[in-house]
């Protein structure tokens, strides 16, 4: 018998953060039946993108490590909707697929307080409603406090080509088997969900020479504010579906898994497979794809967009009716995935389960989809299962400060019906939480939190310095009669523009605090608007709705006590955003508040 603080199951990039966090403050297992699959990209071989790396800049800010993996293996960068504000600007980084894997493993191989156990887990040990550890499928006990699972698509997973279905979590890999009928033992609601993947393409059957090549940014960009040689070696090219793949694919829908009647799992709206976006869709005659390198070295290139469950034979005549692919060899078929995952209203914002104490989950098992909103819930994950060992506070984050939080209280407080995605759209206050001010509004909690060290939060905050300084130069310097700052707020002027006018400033700025500086003082009316409208509703965030009997609560309708005593939400702000709560169910809850 073995025994930990923390077990973390799964090697995936919310097992990573859970385990990485989690081993600053205490003893961690990390059990994964083959320890190869430590951070593996078994979908897009890519970070960042949309709502997606605001999560990474936040998750960096906090003291995450994928910002760091991704920086480190980028053979591509650039900036998404960089004509647009920069409220929706977002860094996309292409990867060496298998670099990153490699990276990921040496990183929790070299933190000495994780333990890697090679194992599967066959069920859950619990005592008393909380928990104690686990049993492997091998008839061995791993005892601890707390554990948090990371368990991806693995949970009773099964792929589907065609109709053609066998067990597992992704290709070539076995499923979860057991740990379904543990949970639901314990009293977890469980739901089936199904995502899917693209073919792989020979590298070397396709012809670029017909597709539009998208060029990396140059200097590249990046997470960290590091970037490597090779950050910018790659481009990434386009191509497109064609009536011929339109035609062959309506005329063999029956012979897809989801189509054909073989799955009723809710997929991904927002990552739809090309079946999907085919029937749905019926006035487009074209579709986009993306056609994006594992590596500069690699035989494959991943079709993002095309993911399916049609048969094998089918997926090689519909690649060869897209531009460029017209002699395409497919490498590694496309299929459907079906898991369990657990209600995540069953959770606090803490990604602590509100059935069993001590027991956490992240990522996938949780309905979300992405390698981001995995990782950023491993990191909450694995700092709570560490503090709830420490009998500290467990610790969550607000959707008015972050799209931590954003992500965390919708999962929690609407529940889905389908994989989550984050997007920008979501966040009602993307303004104030840009990729560019990550820092600024997360160090000093991770500062508090334990989990950034004194140095680095003494630089963040001589950055932030520096920006405001800078600000207030434009603020107070004149060219021709005209403020500078006023100046900069003309569309067509930059930041370097107005410095040729009032000249170079005694501080020295990198490029990314220069970035700053222009967007504080071009959005400043806008970025002001939204904080008055932050600080107006924040005041609901602060009162607490622990120990509430809502059966107490005079003048509130049925559907709206309902919906909190099924919810459960922390906070009057979070109630408000329910579904079926009414303004009037409000004010009856500040009335019973005060009444307290």
């Amino acid at each position: 018998m073995s025994e930990f603080d923390v077990i973390i199951v799964g090697g995936g990039h919310a097992g990573i953060e859970a385990a990485q966090v989690a081993a600053k403050f205490s003893k961690v297992a990390l059990i994964i039946p083959n320890p190869n699959t430590i951070g593996m990209m078994p979908c897009n071989p890519a970070i960042g993108g949309p709502g997606k790396s605001q999560l990474v800049y936040e998750l960096h800010a906090l003291g995450g490590v994928m910002g760091i993996l991704a920086d480190k293996t980028a053979i591509h960068t650039r900036t998404l909707n960089a004509s647009k504000g920069p409220a929706v600007q977002s860094l996309r980084v292409q990867n060496e697929r298998d670099a990153y894997s490699v990276e990921a493993r040496a990183l929790i191989e070299s933190i000495p307080n994780i333990s890697i156990v090679r194992a599967e887990v066959a069920s859950l040990l619990e005592k008393d409603k909380k928990i104690r550890g686990i049993l492997t499928s091998d008839g061995r006990t791993v005892k601890a406090k707390s554990v948090v699972l990371c368990t991806g698509t693995f949970l009773a997973g099964v792929v589907w080509y065609g109709k053609e279905k066998r067990e597992a979590g992704r290709q070539g890999e076995a499923p979860a088997r057991y740990l379904s009928d543990s949970l639901r033992k314990t009293g977890h609601k469980l739901t089936r969900f199904k995502t899917g993947t693209p073919p792989r393409i020979r590298f070397d059957s396709v012809n670029f020479d017909a597709l539009e090549m998208v060029a990396a940014d140059n200097p590249a960009k990046s997470f960290t504010g590091r970037t490597n040689a090779k950050a910018h070696a790659s481009p990434t090219w386009l191509t497109h579906t064609t009536l011929d793949t339109h035609t062959l694919i309506e005329n063999n829908l029956q012979h897809s898994a989801m189509y054909g009647g073989e799955i009723d799992s809710k997929g991904p709206r927002y990552c739809p497979s090309i079946e999907d976006k085919i029937v749905r869709f019926k006035d487009k005659d074209r579709h986009l794809l993306f056609v994006e390198p594992d590596g500069l070295e690699t035989s494959e290139v991943y079709l993002q967009g095309f993911s399916s469950s049609l048969p094998p034979y089918l997926q090689d005549e519909m690649i060869r009716t897209l531009p460029g692919f017209e002699k395409a060899v497919i490498q590694r078929y496309a299929y459907a995935v079906e898991y369990d995952i657990l209600d995540p209203t069953q959770l606090y914002t803490t990604m602590m389960s509100k059935k069993l104490a001590g027991l956490f989950s992240a990522g996938q098992i949780n309905g979300t989809s992405g390698y981001e909103e995995a990782a950023a819930q491993g990191f909450i994950a694995g700092l709570n299962a560490a503090n709830f060992v420490n009998n500290k506070e467990l610790v969550t984050i607000t959707r008015d400060r972050a799209y931590f939080g954003v992500l965390l209280d919708d999962l929690v407080r609407w529940g889905i019906d389908e994989p989550y995605r984050i997007l920008t759209s979501r966040n009602e206050y993307r303004l104030l939480h840009r990729q560019d001010n990550a820092e600024e509004r997360l160090s000093e909690l991770a500062y508090q939190w334990g989990t950034i060290d004194e140095a680095r939060y003494r630089l963040v905050k001589e950055s932030l310095d520096k920006v405001k300084a800078e600000v207030e130069r434009f603020d107070n310097s004149r060219y021709k009669g005209e403020l500078a700052s006023k100046i900069l707020r003309r569309p067509e002027e930059k930041y370097q523009s107005v410095v040729s006018y009032i000249g170079e400033s005694e501080i020295i700025l990198t490029e990314l605090e220069k970035e700053k500086v222009e967007i504080l003082i071009k959005y400043k009316a806008y970025i002001e608007r939204n904080q008055r409208d932050l600080e107006s509703r924040k005041r609901y965030e602060n009162m607490k709705l622990t120990g509430i009997d809502y059966k107490k609560v005079n003048s509130m309708s049925n559907e709206g006590r309902e919906m909190l005593e099924h919810i459960l939400p922390d906070t009057l702000g979070a109630a408000q955003r329910l579904r079926g709560v009414r303004d009037s169910d409000i004010t009856a809850l500040l009335v019973h508040l005060k009444s307290r």
